[in-house]
């Protein structure tokens, strides 16, 4: 759910302005699945210097609809700006920034300041449409020293990594890939003309969207495969900085090794482990092993590797999953083509990323489907979108809000005749239990569990009301009476499996100016420009007494994930949404829930393991796979203690989390455990 709000919102940083070279008013179209339009921008560049620019971008459901003005000082940058509007998730959009002489002010939904600034100075939006890239971007060109300030803080730089010449008709093109860093975690790409003043000639997501100028469409998938290649080069780059191979035998000497089995904590082993597989576990000694390496543990906690229950992957995604210890994660929807280059990267290597586990998408075709996977129409597109992830060795599939429900008992039936799982969300129209009844194994989100009890026969959850009617009425739902007592007794009998993901849901409670609960612990570590994107709200919540009913929806949500671990409902932790972090976050959630640490750490490593058919992870035991995290502290005493990790390992190779950290420019959480040399 949530990483296609994030991308789309990392996306409207990006997304093309109106060119130099077109005319004053410019269309431009997103596309996805293949070319299906879903939003468009218009810009106009007036005579009056303003330009003006609206755009919107639906899919799923939802997607933000914004209108934009702006004025540029002498230098290019932002000598005024404005933009209004609603979000994805429906909050409302308000910003305003100006400067006068030396003078900045700014004023957000989430945030306001005003400084004195000396030289260019450029504003970096929270919200707005993607015509202000490219002025942006313009700006830092002119640049001698290849730096633009921004304003309320960080500097921006950009660097070309690949070029291509694109055709419309005899209409042709040079445009440069540019690599922009110093806003979020990871680099944003842009395609911009090779004008002395660079324009913005189209944005690419791969395996997501494109957006192009309008009647330059057939280049996307040129400019696409192109991106993809220079992508690839710089995370093998990556790759080969932070991975440390360790070939042969390797001796960790005075762990307390994690029983994910059991849920306790063992005394003092060492462990063993030859090409990237545990040897032997023995009572710590002070005894010289015959290995080719060995690493003093200094008596920390030995995990398992995490596992996130619920990824949409994306090849950027694997160093704030390592440095949080996660060695696995389930990608729960995803393009296909691109998830399978992802997963051969991986195997091979060559990408910086954990050991992925797909489960195939399947949608219903409406105006209002997610464009993943395979989009069918009947049953037997549905047996051949199954037979597809058969195929290739999909443990499960998943079904999503558009799924006709007229063929998903069969569909159901048919995916679990070929040996896969079937999970989902709740197709429109119908109740938790009817899936439950239909053969489903497994549920996603907090919500669409809650929505079983919250809905009628008319009521569509392919909209936003699958976020707000639980956010209204869950706060007054009696979690003792019959109704939702038998279906607590039907999830635990049927072992239906859920992963709840709380940690993505509490932005049904978080206010404008309020920082997300999942950065919150982790602010001090991370780049302001990060922090300050995370204190807007997502919902539309307009007052005092409008938040008091969201928080208490929100806390009865973590209360009822706690009654279904008690009553034996296996609960896995997912995401669905900043990786790394949002796990840590979802296990504090599960022991306030109820849960012990020890039973959250098992919930993400050994249930999690089983359920995903990955029995050689999950468990630190002689023959199984070396998936191991080192933390500081104890994480089975305190949850919090989990964000202290020194050291992954990953088969045969290991990482620093401290080194990925600081790649990302993160402030690192514990000091490396360092691997020496071979003897």
């Amino acid at each position: 759910m949530k990483p296609l709000a994030r991308r789309l919102a990392l996306a409207l940083l990006l997304l093309p302005a109106v060119p130099a070279w077109c005319a004053e008013t410019q269309r431009w179209v997103v596309l996805v699945d293949n070319g299906k339009q879903a939003g468009q921008q218009v810009t106009t560049r007036g005579d009056d210097g303003v330009v003006r620019s609206e755009f919107v971008f639906k899919d799923n459901g939802r997607g933000p609809e914004m209108k934009e003005e702006f004025e540029l000082a002498p230098d290019g940058t932002f000598a005024r700006y404005r933009v209004t509007g609603t979000s994805t998730f429906g909050a409302k959009v308000d910003e305003s920034y100006r400067r006068t002489g030396d003078r900045v002010e700014w004023k957000t939904t989430a945030d306001r300041g005003s400084r004195t600034v000396s030289g260019v100075a450029e504003y970096a939006p929270l919200a707005g449409t993607p015509a202000a890239t490219e002025a942006t971007v313009a700006a830092l060109a002119r640049r001698t020293d290849g730096r633009l300030p921004l304003v309320p803080g960080g500097v921006l730089t950009m660097r070309e990594v690949a070029r291509e010449t694109v055709a419309n008709g005899d209409h042709r093109r040079t445009v440069r890939l540019l690599a922009l860093t110093g806003q979020g975690l990871t680099p944003n790409f842009g395609w911009f003309t090779d004008d002395a003043v660079p324009r913005l000639f189209a944005f690419i997501a791969p395996g997501f969207l494109q957006m192009l100028p309008e009647g330059w469409e057939a280049s996307g998938a040129q400019l696409e495969a192109r991106q993809k290649k220079a992508e690839g080069e710089m995370l093998a780059a990556l790759q080969s900085q932070l991975a440390r191979p360790m070939p042969g035998t390797t001796l960790i000497r005075n762990v307390r090794v994690f029983d994910s089995v059991a849920a306790t904590l063992l005394p003092p082993r060492d462990v063993l482990l030859r090409d990237g597989r545990v040897v032997a576990i023995t009572p710590a000694s002070n005894a010289r092993a015959d290995a080719d390496r060995s690493i003093d543990g200094g008596g920390r906690v030995m995990l398992p590797g995490l596992w996130d229950m619920h990824a949409h992957v994306t090849r950027w995604d694997g160093g704030l999953n390592l440095a949080a210890g996660v060695t696995s994660v389930r990608d729960m929807g995803n393009d296909n083509a691109s998830l399978q280059q992802i997963i051969a990267e991986e195997k091979a290597g060559t990408l910086l990323m954990p050991r992925i586990v797909p489960a195939g998408f399947i949608e219903g075709e409406s105006a209002m489907s997610a464009r993943n996977g395979f989009v069918i129409k009947d049953l037997d597109e549905a047996k051949k979108a199954v037979d597809w992830y058969a195929a290739h060795g999909y443990p499960q599939i998943k079904i999503y809000n558009s799924f006709p429900k007229a063929v998903l008992k069969d569909t159901v039936a048919y995916a679990q005749s070929k040996g896969l799982r079937v999970s989902g969300h709740i197709p429109a129209f119908l109740r938790a239990r009817d899936a439950i009844d239909d053969g489903y194994d497994e549920v996603q989100h907090i919500n669409q569990l809650m929505l079983n009890f919250l809905v009628d026969d008319t009521t569509d959850t392919r909209t936003l009301e699958r976020f707000y009617l639980p956010a209204k009425k869950v706060a007054d739902l009696d979690f003792d009476s019959q109704p939702v007592q038998d279906f607590i007794r039907l999830m635990a009998e049927k072992k239906i499996a859920s992963d709840p993901t709380l940690a993505t849901f509490e932005f049904i409670h978080q206010r404008d100016g309020t920082m997300s609960p999942i950065i919150a612990p982790v602010a001090d570590h991370l780049p302001p420009d990060v922090t300050r994107s995370r204190m807007a709200a997502e919902m539309d919540i307009p007052d005092d007494a409008t938040f008091q009913r969201y928080d208490k929806s929100f806390n009865k949500m973590v209360e009822f994930v706690g009654r279904l671990y008690k009553a034996g409902v296996p609960i896995l932790a997912g995401t669905d949404e900043m990786p790394g972090f949002t796990l840590q976050r979802e296990l504090e959630l599960y022991v306030q829930a109820g849960l012990t640490p020890s039973q959250a750490l098992q919930v993400a490593t050994f249930n999690a393991a089983t359920v995903a058919r990955a029995t050689d992870r999950g468990v630190i035991a002689p023959g199984r796979t070396a998936d191991l995290v080192l933390v500081d502290g104890d994480p089975t005493a305190n949850i919090a203690d989990l964000r202290k990790v020194a050291l992954v390992i990953k088969g045969e190779t290991a990482y620093y989390p401290a080194e990925i950290d600081r790649a990302l420019g993160i402030s690192p959480f514990a000091e490396p455990v360092r691997i020496p040399s071979a003897k």
